[in-house]
């Protein structure tokens, strides 16, 4: 299985963007969907969006498809989730997980292999 690590995250103010990347150090990321999720203190883990393998199917968590972007080179072996407009209900860890299927799931127990996230904190 692939190793994901994620990178990009930070601190920012609200109204701010961020490019979040998930890569692996294989190349091989192209056999697999992504999908990205991510989990704030307390709450439970929440999908914000997957693509496929090629990058023609993309899903968005509820509410979140006008400020996020999911898109992938596979020349690179990495996915990109785009957050714009930031808010600081967007603090969270961000985590990109795969499974190598074409089509991304929606749910966390779709997916089979997970990084160890990136850190967002979002402020006024």
């Amino acid at each position: 299985q692939v190793q994901l690590v994620e990178s990009g995250g930070g601190s920012v103010q609200v109204g701010a963007s961020l490019r979040l990347a998930c890569a692996t150090p294989e190349r091989s990321l192209s056999q697999y969907a992504v999908g990205w999720f991510r989990q704030a203190p307390g709450k439970e883990r929440e999908f914000v969006a997957g693509i496929s393998t090629g990058g023609r199917t993309t899903y968005y968590g509820d509410g979140l498809v006008d400020r996020f972007t999911i898109s992938r080179d596979n020349t690179k072996d990495t996915v990109y989730l785009k957050a714009d407009g930031l808010k600081l209900e967007d603090t969270a860890v961000y985590i990109c997980a795969a499974r190598q299927v074409i089509i991304p799931g929606t749910t966390a127990d779709w997916y089979d292999v997970w990084g160890h996230g990136t850190q967002v904190t979002v402020s006024s």
